[in-house]
């Protein structure tokens, strides 16, 4: 029975996978921010089983590659002013990427109420050059359902939409 190179030098395969998971985590996270969930599914893509994932994981939060508080400012700041994101959808995709409420609330925080609701506002306004709608009442529901669809909160969208007109 022919032994492999790294059983030949006497470490566990075991062990060395996870140290090869570990540096290519490392790696990964020292360019982008990312969640406790988003490295665990790349681990379990890697072949990492659920022990050897737990320690990669322990250790990335230790070495702080891993930071939920900044990944969620991170992120939420990022949808809100590229994606044009309201809270309702970046505290949805937060939850669904398993980040703690605190940390979520914290990171939606941020957000000025003034200029939430002007970016909103405007948002609606150069929405409603293009569509076409038969009459005031079909005009107000397209634009309702597009600020859902971007996560804004449906009081903040029917207080703006009967400002409109």
């Amino acid at each position: 029975m022919e032994k492999t190179a790294s059983q030949q030098e006497g470490k566990n395969p075991e062990k060395s996978k996870t140290e090869e998971a570990l540096n290519r985590a490392m790696a990964l996270c020292s360019k982008t921010e990312y969640c406790i969930s988003d490295i665990r599914q790349k681990l379990e893509a890697w072949g990492l089983g659920q022990p050897g994932a737990d320690k990669v994981i322990r250790k990335l939060i230790k070495e702080n590659f891993i930071n939920e508080e900044r990944y969620a400012g991170a992120y939420a700041r990022d949808k809100y002013r590229h994606n044009k994101w309201g809270r309702v959808k970046i505290v949805s995709m937060l939850r669904a990427k398993g980040v703690p409420s605190a940390v979520i609330d914290s990171a939606v925080s941020f957000l000025d109420e003034g200029e939430y609701k002007q970016m909103v506002r405007n948002m609606l306004l150069s929405r409603r050059k293009s569509v076409k709608a038969k009459n005031q009442y079909d005009l107000k529901g397209k634009l309702l359902r597009y600020g859902l669809s971007k996560g804004f909160e449906s009081s903040l969208l029917y207080d703006i939409l009967n400002d409109l007109d």
